[in-house]
């Protein structure tokens, strides 16, 4: 395996790679680095570097993560440096053979990161030109989300990109990284071999503008100039237009003041003028927000010359505009205001295509013989079956015939008004839409995958129209209308399945039938504790023309095999694992076959030989990345339905879920960098919520998603009550947080790189330790009563729970401060205190899960827990309170360790209580995480090392103790 590294070296893109099966030489030169690396022929120049490496155990770790152990040391390697001009082209090459054999590093994956911003800044403009000494170069307009992106990257920026001993902050070398590519791909873009003088400075690899010392002072302070002019400040003009009303025919494009930083910050140009007291909250933006305004219009009107009749007044307020003046704004002025940073304001309905000409489609689909709104078992549906439908031109919701097409070509206006709502009349698509209906006849076939594409707004109707409408009839319309639930029929619980379904399960079951009988695959991604498993045992139970593949992780092999015989008894299975596993599978011989993930890898081609009717994936974010041998290998083994089984389709990126549904429905969301360029990212680098809804809507009919805290779904699950239990800190805990603080940031300040993240993680463990308990933090073994205030609020909260004969767990992530919890808990109540830690074995951890689960009078009522070794895979119902000694700083672990109570068979509301210091950087930080729970709930719906990236002031803010937060004494 080849781990190939990335850094910014000499302004250029330098790789190097290790391959831990080397034998490791001594002295200097690192240990497993490839000696004469080449990657992309002669483009690259080799060198010899010395890198500062972090090192563990005298091993370079070239991007860990980083532990207070860590230590820099500097380590020799051969590199291969591109120009930038040549970089982007290699990083594209990398990403593209990226799997098991090649990995790319996290640094070599944030340069692809940022080659694509870059990419896609040269795309939409976002780039001017400038003059540096005798050279010429593009430079990137950072604003808005671009602006956020960029700040984004420069946090991310991974240390070993910069460990060729470049002195640049962080911000600093990402700035000068963006400035290179953003130059390398606009002459990529642009470059001619036909251009002279300063194009061609501009477009080829010579960038020397060949011009005079004066000539060159110039043309720098005028393009200086254009830059600040374009880009704008701290307040920008903001451009709102409003309809026309009934009595007055002309539009009125209002003006008004914006602070960039605070859009909502919004100040019309009327109350500019006339009242100096509403403009206080722009003082602190501009001393002279009158002076702003004006010289805001005079920006704008270089790119909208209609301005300069409103400038002709001496106090501007708005521009009067008649119908046709209004078209020009809205498809011309306004994408060209608002690239310039300018504020607009649009009619809402002018982003929406039913404001425009478009094409409704109609589809027609065979039935089978089944009963309406149901399918037909084998009825040879997918995908790729061809259906009948039919176009038809349509004006906002009004469909048209081509005698109607004609009368509006006719009207010769660009916007009418058409039963109260403006729509657009665009010549072309008038001249496109009556050359359609007069080729109606001359249409391609259509399949399933190629309707979805449509019903998504992926793809463009007839003539480039766009597509306002999707419906169809039959399955294929309850498909398209999101109700699936609701309408596929219930077919009721196969007499095979020995267990009684809840009816969210039973709808779910019902779900999967439809799809299966339908030839599509689907993603099952209920909540945890709601009984995936159950679901999938009572669709395995029902009779099926072919055996069922089902693919987990090693440790649940056995939970798949107890489960099978409990619920579907008359299912044959068969594990298909270990050294002495068949040489041939025989489908005769069972119903199910549970194999693993590194097993189905292993045995792909006897697999394959096998005719599936249906492959399940358990844990299916296991084949999040689709690069993966495992992911490939599971891609291509053949099957009629496929069903992928997560809690979690979306993880970190959308792509994890595009490599999950590429295995249940090949092909629906196009190939990768289709789906990167469609959905990804708009998504993640641009927050677009029109691609956001467009992805939601192609994957909506395949992913079944419920979520326990939805009343709808699981009403018989109690209730959980979620709260923050705040404690003071002792006199003892303040005098050693303070201590280490000081200290630690003094320390903080002097250091860099490596060692500097190192010193950061290891001061918040340290602060964390203190904040549980001094003698947890000392390590010396000394008493624990009256020196912790969340040992106090623990033991107070644990005796009311005991006098009302309830029981709790109690979870923290540091098995020493739960061995310390389970004798004081102990002593202090004299009631047994289980402990499940990573050190028991899993006999021992069976029979403590057992007894507690009893809840009879000699089982313990209270059960410590640490996070890693009991935060997963327990169910431990018998308690309906959940304590959070501490805080993991990741919302998902803890969701996961309280789903320990909170699951089916809990009768009773779950009390969920999370402890925070007062003052310390535990309160800080709990409130910044709920900004780790957005990007999944967008779709369908990881720790400290951001930390690391913070400025001393920042930190110092971050962890400097509060006033107040030590307890007051009894």
């Amino acid at each position: 395996m080849l781990v190939v590294h990335a850094l910014w070296v000499e302004g250029r893109v330098g790789l190097w790679a290790e391959d831990p099966s080397l034998p490791a030489p001594g002295g200097r030169r690192h240990p497993f680095a490839v000696a004469g690396l080449r990657l992309d022929g002669d483009a690259g120049v080799t060198a010899e570097r010395t890198l500062t490496l972090p090192t563990l155990n005298r091993r370079p770790e070239a991007s860990p993560a980083v532990t207070g152990t860590a230590k820099p040391r500097p380590w020799l390697v051969d590199t291969v440096e591109y120009h930038p001009d040549d970089a982007l082209g290699v990083l594209r090459g990398l990403a593209a053979m990226a799997g098991d054999d090649l990995v790319l590093a996290e640094s070599t994956r944030w340069f692809a990161t940022a080659g694509g911003f870059a990419a896609a800044l040269v795309a939409r403009g976002r780039m001017l030109p400038a003059v540096v000494g005798d050279e010429a170069l593009w430079r990137p307009v950072l604003t808005g989300r671009d602006a956020a992106h960029a700040r984004a990257l420069a946090l991310a920026l991974p240390s070993a990109a910069l460990a060729a001993g470049q002195a640049a902050t962080r911000a600093e070398a990402t700035a000068g990284i963006l400035d290179a590519l953003v130059d390398a791909a606009a002459r990529a873009t642009l470059g001619t071999e036909e251009a002279t003088g300063w194009l061609a400075a501009l477009t080829g690899r010579d960038r020397r503008v060949g011009r005079g010392p004066a000539e060159l002072e110039r043309l720098a302070t005028a393009l200086t100039a254009w830059e600040a002019d374009a880009v704008g400040g701290a307040v920008r003009a903001c451009f709102r237009l409003v309809e026309p009303q009934e009595e007055d025919p002309d539009w009125t494009l209002e003006f008004a003041l914006q602070a960039a930083d605070e859009p909502s910050l919004v100040v019309d140009a009327d109350r500019v003028w006339r009242s100096r007291g509403a403009l206080q909250a722009l003082q602190r933006h501009i001393p002279a927000p009158q002076e702003t305004l004006l010289a805001e219009l005079g920006r704008a009107s270089r790119l909208y010359p209609a301005l300069e009749d409103a400038l002709r007044e001496a106090r501007p307020t708005a521009l009067r505009l008649d119908t046709d003046g209004a078209h020009r704004l809205l498809s011309e002025a306004a994408p060209l205001l608002a690239g310039a940073g300018f504020g607009v304001v649009l009619p809402g309905w002018w982003r929406k295509a039913s404001a425009r000409l478009g094409a409704r489609l109609t589809a027609k689909t065979k039935s089978g013989g089944a009963a309406p709104g149901t399918v037909a078992v084998d009825s040879g549906l997918g995908l790729a079956a061809v259906v009948d439908y039919r176009w038809e031109l349509a004006l906002g919701d009004e469909p048209l015939t081509e005698d109607e097409l004609r009368s509006l070509t006719d009207l010769k206006a660009p916007l009418i008004r058409l039963r109260g709502q403006w729509v657009e009349l665009d010549p072309r698509r008038l001249a496109e839409g009556l050359t359609f209906l007069q080729r109606q006849r001359e249409q391609e076939a259509m399949t399933v995958a190629d309707l979805l594409d449509l019903a998504g707004g992926a793809a463009e109707g007839p003539g480039g129209l766009p597509v306002v409408e999707v419906t169809a009839d039959g399955w294929l319309g309850d498909l398209l209308s999101g109700e699936t639930e609701l309408r596929i029929g219930d077919a009721g619980v196969p007499d095979a399945f020995s267990g009684q379904l809840r009816p969210y399960q039973l709808r779910g079951l019902n779900w999967m039938r439809f799809l299966e009988a339908a030839g599509l695959g689907g993603i099952l991604a209920d909540d945890m504790g709601l009984g995936k498993t159950v679901q999938l045992l009572a669709l395995i139970a029902a009779a099926a023309p072919g055996p069922t593949l089902l693919v987990c992780p090693m440790s649940l092999v056995g939970n798949w095999q107890r489960e099978a015989a409990k619920f579907a008894p008359e299912v044959r299975v068969h594990v298909h694992h270990g050294a002495d596993r068949a040489l041939a599978l025989d489908p005769a011989a069972f119903d199910l076959l549970v194999t693993t993930y590194s097993v189905a890898t292993r045995d792909a081609e006897k697999l394959r030989a096998v005719p599936w009717h249906r492959i399940v994936l358990d844990e299916a974010q296991a084949i999040k990345n689709a690069a993966t041998k495992q992911a490939a290998a599971v891609r291509h083994l053949p099957a009629r339905h496929r069903i992928a089984v997560t809690g979690t389709p979306v993880e970190n990126r959308l792509a994890d879920l595009w490599s999950i549904m590429d295995f249940a429905n090949p092909g629906l969301l196009g190939s990768a960098v289709k789906f990167k360029e469609r959905y990804a990212e708009p998504i993640e680098r641009d927050g677009n919520e029109e691609a956001a809804e467009r992805l939601r809507r192609v994957t909506q009919p395949f992913v079944l998603r419920r979520l326990k805290t939805d009343r709808g779904i699981i009403a018989d699950l109690p209730e959980k009550l979620e709260m923050d239990v705040v404690c003071g800190l002792t006199a003892e805990q303040a005098s050693l947080y303070q201590a280490v603080v000081e200290d630690m940031l003094a320390r903080i300040d002097s250091s860099e790189g490596i060692e500097r993240r190192g010193l950061v993680l290891a001061t918040m463990t340290r602060l964390k330790q203190i904040c549980n308990h001094p003698a947890l933090a000392l390590r010396d073994g000394s008493r624990l009563p009256g020196r912790s205030g969340k040992l106090a609020r623990l033991e107070e909260i644990a005796e009311e729970i005991l006098a009302a004969g309830e029981r709790a767990l109690i979870f923290t992530q540091y098995a020493e401060f739960g061995a310390m919890l389970r004798a004081e808990l102990s002593a202090r109540f004299g009631r047994e205190v289980a402990f499940l830690h990573g050190g028991l074995g899993k006999a021992a951890r069976d029979a403590l899960v057992a007894r507690f689960q009893e809840a009879g009078p000699s089982s313990p009522p209270l059960f410590v827990l640490s996070l890693k070794a009991g935060g997963t895979g327990l169910t431990l119902t018998a308690a309906n309170h959940v304590i959070h000694a501490d805080r993991w700083w990741n919302p998902a672990v803890e969701d996961q360790a309280t789903d320990r109570a909170f699951r089916i068979g809990q009768r009773r509301a779950v009390q969920v209580r999370k402890f925070v210091t007062a003052g310390t950087v535990e309160e800080k930080i709990a409130g910044l995480i709920s900004d780790k729970r957005g990007l999944a709930a967008r779709i369908v719906g990881t720790g400290e090392g951001w930390l690391t990236e913070l400025s001393t002031a920042e930190l110092r803010g971050l962890l400097t103790l509060d006033p107040g937060a030590v307890m007051s004494p009894a």
